[in-house]
């Protein structure tokens, strides 16, 4: 069910040598990267991980920078999942659609602030 967990970091360089290392023991490297964010992991693969430096413009603390993603089965299932958690007191973080080269999703926060996404890769 858990598709992909996001860390928040301050200093993207070092974490991502820490990551490279433990990513490289499970034998995954990188699948994505940008200027503020590497995600490891294999496309079809189990539940990766991702650091990035947190897309609000604040320091990274334990729990700025987290959120946990959903694989849904396709864009259809990410607009359910979307209007599903608003229907149950969860407040949009982003709208379901295309949010770079082969990656659709939607963003939310549950009722306590936590935020999650659901998404689908390949769209």
């Amino acid at each position: 069910m858990i598709g992909y967990v996001t860390l928040g970091t301050n200093d993207l360089a070092r974490g991502a040598l820490f990551y490279d290392a433990i990513a490289a023991e499970l034998g995954v490297g990188r699948m994505m990267e940008f200027d503020s964010y590497i995600a490891w992991g294999a496309p079809g693969g189990g539940a990766g991980i991702g650091l990035t430096k947190p897309f609000d413009g604040n320091p990274a603390t334990i729990g700025n920078g987290v959120m946990v993603a959903l694989e849904a089965k396709d864009q259809d299932q990410v607009g359910r999942l979307h209007a599903i958690a608003l229907a149950n007191g969860g407040i949009c973080e982003g709208p379901a659609g295309p949010r770079g080269s082969g990656f659709y999703a939607a963003y939310f926060r549950d009722p306590d602030g936590n935020k999650l996404n659901a998404f689908v890769m390949g769209a």
